[in-house]
């Protein structure tokens, strides 16, 4: 089944732009995923294609038009009923590697790309869209969002990253950051790899990396540590046959 993602733009040139590259550039020519961006000001009806008007009680910029909206989701609800609608929004959900998942477990997602001062409110109370975020910042448009929502979906994809456990042990899988990584050369200036992680005991490296990411975790980002230091225990190198605990 190819995962087909669905995304409605005022600048569909836009795609698949980066995810032509990469690994998901070539899950693109293998067919694994498909990239379909549509034109909203296709569903605009008047001479100008307007897509946008003046806020309602007054203020600075636009706001995109429900109707017009409305049309465009609609013809992406008939082409594909079985992915869900996401929008591009700072007043949505932060976007988790949970829901990234289940996503990517999917046919594929449909994903709407604000513009300008945002939607009308009453297209989300239309039509049954969720509100995604990822991050607390502004952009420009919601098209860099949706770029960052499909590659985080994308390398998901079956046959996408080669080893099914590539993906295991990255920050987020286990509710911990990573922990941290070192290659060869053994020494580089004057800094030496971890003794442990040069050891070949596998027992103590996992415990090791266990450790780490605890404590950068609980460093870096304390509110992930709050929310996992009570979950059963996991360790990031040892736990992969098991169900992880997914936070972000």
């Amino acid at each position: 089944m190819t995962f087909t993602a669905q995304i409605l733009t005022l600048y569909p040139e836009m795609f698949p732009g980066p995810l032509g590259t990469s690994l998901a550039g070539r899950a693109l020519e293998e067919g694994k995923w498909s990239c379909n961006p549509i034109q909203m000001r296709d569903f605009a009806t008047d001479k100008h294609k307007s897509v946008d008007d003046t806020p309602a009680g007054g203020g600075a910029g636009m706001v995109l038009r429900a109707d017009v909206m409305a049309s465009a989701v609609d013809h992406a609800m008939e082409r594909q009923p079985d992915a869900p609608i996401l929008a591009m929004t700072p007043r949505g959900k932060p976007l988790k590697q949970e829901r990234v998942r289940e996503i990517a477990s999917g046919p594929g997602v449909t994903i709407l790309c604000g513009r300008f001062e945002g939607f009308d409110e009453r297209i989300f109370d239309a039509r049954p869209i969720e509100e995604v975020s990822i991050g607390d910042y502004i952009l420009s448009g919601g098209e860099m969002g949706a770029l960052v929502l499909l590659d985080a979906c994308i390398r998901l994809l079956p046959g996408v990253m080669g080893a099914s456990s590539s993906g295991d042990d990255e920050s987020f899988e286990t509710g911990l950051l990573e922990y941290p990584q070192f290659t060869r050369p053994q020494k580089w200036e004057g800094r030496i790899i971890p003794e442990v992680l040069r050891s070949g005991d596998h027992a103590k490296i996992a415990a090791w990396r266990k450790q780490k990411a605890e404590e950068d975790t609980r460093l870096r980002r304390p509110d992930l540590w709050e929310h996992h230091r009570d979950a059963p225990d996991q360790s990031p190198s040892s736990a992969r046959g098991q169900k992880k605990e997914d936070r972000s």
